[in-house]
């Protein structure tokens, strides 16, 4: 990754700001002119959140219960590139991603920031924490895959999936797995049960509808990297090897039933300064599990002062 230079002088933004709820949201312009909407609510610690997807936005994190974390810190939220309310964009590799995040930091002049990820945001944070550690406060990593669709996941995966048809598990060879599952997971839309990878509750899926449909975003980020993966070979690296080398506070929140990133996923995570805490739930536990959730956040947070 290429050293970024100060280029504040160049970003714009337009910003409203509500002195009710102690909110502002708006646009800010990178140095290679993409407007990325961000929104900051709350008090306290700053906090970055990355979204999952790839390229899901921070909306349905936001109302889904990431704004109870708001009553003891500065939420920042941000929609990536080529994603939710921001723009698109001709470049949508890793260093880019992360080059936002920390053009970000410096627009918003925050000297220290924790970063919550969820899912495959994780990949992002991970790679900003390793290159901007004295930024980093801490990391906080809700339900995240550090390896996209590796075979261990997968085949949790397959095994669940075939669980859910009454289908017998077979031996799959490795370089089948990801074509296995494929068909797994056709034959669980059909059945309208797909969503059993993410959540047990079809309520919750529902709400995460309700939200799309009344703020229609764009996935060309999450599209890029699903349908071109050779294009974009770094974000199928394996990131949990790196995690040995990366010294900053780390807590990791897992679910016990996330078959999403798989529930053994996080084990090989290597974070010399890293906290575990296990909630009984899915993929979507800041959503259905809010409380434990937050407790989790609060309590990491309040012991990194």
């Amino acid at each position: 990754m290429k050293t970024i230079a100060l280029l504040l002088f160049f970003f714009t933004s337009l910003t409203v700001i509500s002195a009710q709820n102690n909110s502002s949201e708006g646009f800010y312009e990178t140095s290679d002119h993409v407007k990325i909407k961000y929104k900051i609510s709350g008090k306290g610690e700053a906090c970055i959140y990355i979204p999952g997807g790839p390229g899901q936005g921070y909306l349905s994190f936001e109302l889904m219960g990431g704004n109870s974390l708001e009553k003891n810190m500065q939420m920042v939220y941000m929609d990536q590139r080529g994603s939710g309310e921001s723009g698109t964009s001709e470049n949508y590799h890793l260093d880019k991603m992360v080059q936002d995040i920390e053009e970000l930091r410096q627009y918003l002049k925050l000297n220290k920031v924790f970063l919550l990820a969820h899912s495959f945001g994780g990949i992002i944070a991970v790679s900003y924490a390793k290159k901007y550690p004295q930024h980093t406060k801490g990391l906080i990593l809700a339900n995240v895959t550090l390896h996209f669709l590796n075979d261990e996941s997968i085949k949790e995966q397959i095994e669940y999936g075939n669980s859910l048809l009454l289908t017998q598990n077979r031996a799959v060879p490795k370089d089948s797995l990801s074509s296995e599952l494929s068909k797994i997971s056709s034959a669980l839309r059909k059945k309208r049960i797909g969503y059993k990878f993410l959540t047990e509750d079809i309520e919750t899926i529902k709400q995460m509808d309700k939200i799309d449909s009344l703020h229609p975003r764009i996935i060309d980020f999450g599209m890029a990297v699903i349908s071109k993966p050779k294009d974009f070979p770094e974000y199928y690296a394996d990131y949990a090897s790196v995690t040995k080398d990366i010294h900053v506070p780390v807590l990791i929140i897992t679910g016990k039933k996330d078959k999403a990133v798989g529930t053994q996923h996080y084990k090989t995570f290597q974070f010399p300064n890293q906290k575990v805490v296990s909630i009984d739930g899915g993929h979507l536990l800041y959503y259905e599990k809010n409380k434990e959730f937050v407790d989790a956040v609060n309590n990491f947070v309040r012991a990194t002062k």
